[in-house]
């Protein structure tokens, strides 16, 4: 049976209630990020099941790798900015937009050869000369790290001054960017923002401000360094927002194109060279020694390989994930709490009709739904938080089976007291333990009724004082309820000096035709005994001897709770009721002591020592009822 079903009118209540409280719950969770890295597993692997997600049309990766080394094994990379400067020069010459190079000059191959006075005065002043040039030029980023807070110029590793001087306009900013790759809590690289720290920063005036890869995109659109608020993808991105990074795919998706072909001779012909045309070039480190490797999505263990991605790669991701304007959109406030109500409001009520193991049937199946939900979202570039909303979907499952626990509960210490009056401790037991529990307004159920009355109670009522009646009467009853809870039977009422009994009911019986027969046998034999207590009891008050008539009818009747708001009890009613008080009453007409009709009969499974067959008019019944006289059982 449904806990809505128990509830009545409440049910829609509680389950607004019960949603209410798991969407706040969720919303906390969402805030004050315990559950964020358990929402990292989806949004990780929604990153791996996709693949290659697009093709860069804006931004491209050169890698400086080891083929490229061991062409010129003999040079130290630190003196390789006259080969930079070459391959910058081919970039330039093909129509390449901006070339962000993601190295580190902190030391000048100059300073080195004056320092060491290894070759002439005149190598120590130009060796770098044509860098410098290309540096003048415009049109090139340099790459510096933060490692302070960025109060003084300490808390920055920026390029040698000899590269600085070279800059356009001296303006630093606006072409020295920090290639700092701001990870989660757990260690991998998912998001960027274009300054690379949030508030007043840098503190030092003069100092690099924006993101490597944020400062590129800026360049690549014109866009002003020093502004607050940047336009790309037709949206506006504050200097303090935290923007997804719309991977292009797994580490690899950026086709790296060899540093050494920018060298080459007649490189500007070369078809790999020239279709470089137009984008943003990085270039960045790629061989094996190198220490810029970062776990990011695709790096998670859980449903994929432990691949980490270059350093350069991730810049080329944040460039393009900017001019492409293609975002990773994540829910909205609004939208999410809307979409956590809905879900879990339905989800409730829902299990407010249910039973508990469909009600989790029903909560894995929707977390299971939430979950692809989310991956199609995924694919839609939309992030859903799939992980607090499943939080919240067992929430509102441990709440139901709470509210479940505590109302069925108390449905079955109001029932063991209801029904402790009318059946023995064996059965009420029985009946708690059932996974069902009986609808107390009526229900139809298939069950055997016994009626039992004294013989010539009116004369003992003469002969005997109120009191003796009363212990008389109880005497007797208690040993015959005592036979009767014996067989189960629910003992419905005393009607004077008559027992109405029923089995088959509250509890299901389905031997209730054996039981009664096996009752109305024993209650029989009571009675015999019984006398003897009364010739004893009452010896010398010229009383007739004690006897009782007993009647019993299987069949099908209406059974619970029967009354008004005042007062109400539970009983059974219907024609099989009604043919088996009959019935007692003909035993006085008839002699016998015990009359069951052949319905009871035929359902006994079982020898029976019987009588005269009475095909007896009862009243209320226009066809005659056969009854069979019972006299043991065998």
């Amino acid at each position: 049976m449904g806990l809505a079903r128990r509830l009545g009118h409440n049910a829609g209540i509680i389950a607004l209630a019960a949603a209410l409280l798991a969407t706040t719950a969720a919303e906390g969770l969402y805030r004050s990020g315990i559950a964020t890295r358990i929402e990292y597993l989806y949004t990780d692997l929604w990153h791996r099941l996709a693949g290659p997600r697009q093709v860069p049309r804006h931004t491209a990766l050169v890698m400086l790798d080891d083929p490229t080394l061991n062409e010129r094994p003999d040079e130290p990379l630190p003196f390789w900015t006259p080969h930079f400067a070459r391959a910058v020069a081919t970039l330039r010459q093909v129509g390449v937009k901006v070339v962000a190079i993601d190295f580190i000059f902190s030391g000048s191959p100059e300073r080195w050869i004056g320092k060491l006075g290894l070759i002439g005065r005149e190598a120590s002043r130009n060796y770098d000369q044509h860098f410098r040039e290309q540096i003048n030029q415009g049109g090139v980023l340099l790459a510096g790290f933060r490692v302070g807070a960025g109060d003084t110029a300490n808390d920055f590793i920026l390029p040698s001054p000899d590269y600085l001087l070279a800059l356009p306009n001296l303006d630093m900013p606006g072409h020295v960017g920090l290639a700092n790759l701001p990870s989660d809590a757990d260690g991998a690289v998912r998001r960027f923002a274009l300054v690379e720290a949030p508030g007043e920063f840098p503190k030092k005036e003069g100092m690099p401000r924006l993101a490597f890869g944020a400062l590129a995109a800026t360049t690549a659109t014109g866009q002003d360094s020093q502004a607050k608020v940047w336009r790309f993808g037709g949206r506006e991105i504050g200097a303090e927002s935290a923007v997804p990074i719309a991977f292009a795919g797994p580490p690899g998706s950026f086709v790296a194109l060899s540093f050494r072909k920018l060298l080459a001779p007649n490189a500007v012909n070369d078809p790999a060279v020239r279709a470089l045309a137009g984008k943003v070039v990085v270039i960045g480190a790629g061989y094996a020694s190198m220490n810029d490797l970062h776990p990011t999505p695709y790096s998670t263990s859980i449903g994929g390989a432990n691949i980490l991605m270059a350093g350069p790669e991730i810049q080329a991701n944040v460039i393009e994930t900017l001019l492409a304007g293609h975002f990773l959109d994540e829910a909205p406030a609004a939208v999410r709490l809307a979409i956590f109500a809905a879900v879990l409001g339905a989800l409730a009520y829902a299990c407010m009709w249910l039973s508990a193991w469909r009600s989790v049937v029903l909560v894995i199946l929707a977390m299971q739904l939430a979950a692809i939900v989310g991956h199609l979202l995924f694919k839609q570039d939309f992030l859903f938080p799939v992980a607090h909303l499943q939080a919240a979907m067992m929430l509102v499952l441990i709440g139901q089976s709470l509210l479940r626990l505590r109302r069925e509960e108390r449905e079955r210490k109001r029932i063991g007291q209801m029904f402790g009056r009318y059946v023995s401790p064996q059965v009420v037991t029985a009946l708690l333990a059932s996974p069902e529990l009986p609808e107390l307004g009526g229900q139809t159920r298939q069950i055997s009724v016994l009626f039992s009355d004294i013989r010539n109670f009116t004369t003992f009522s003469e002969r005997l004082s109120a009191k003796e009646v009363v212990e008389l009467l109880n005497t007797y009853l208690e040993r015959a309820c005592a036979v009767l809870l014996a067989e189960g039977a629910s003992i419905d009422k005393f009607i004077g000096d008559a027992v109405m009994a029923e089995f088959g009911a509250p509890l299901a019986q389905s031997d209730h035709a054996r039981r009664a027969l096996r009752a109305a046998v024993a209650l029989r034999a009571v009675a015999v005994e019984y006398r003897v207590w009364v010739r004893q009891r009452f010896a010398g008050r010229d009383l007739p001897e004690f006897d009782i008539g007993i009647g019993v009818h299987s069949g099908e009747a209406v059974v619970g709770n029967i009354g008004s708001s005042v007062r109400m009890e539970y009983t059974a009613i219907g024609d099989t009721v009604n043919i088996a008080s009959r019935l007692e009453g003909k035993t006085k007409e008839t002699g016998a002591h015990i009359l069951a009709s052949r319905d009871t009969v035929s359902l006994f499974g079982g020898e029976l020592k019987t009588g005269t067959l009475y095909c007896l008019t009862v009243k209320g019944r226009a066809e005659p009822v056969e009854a069979f006289e019972i006299v043991a059982l065998k």
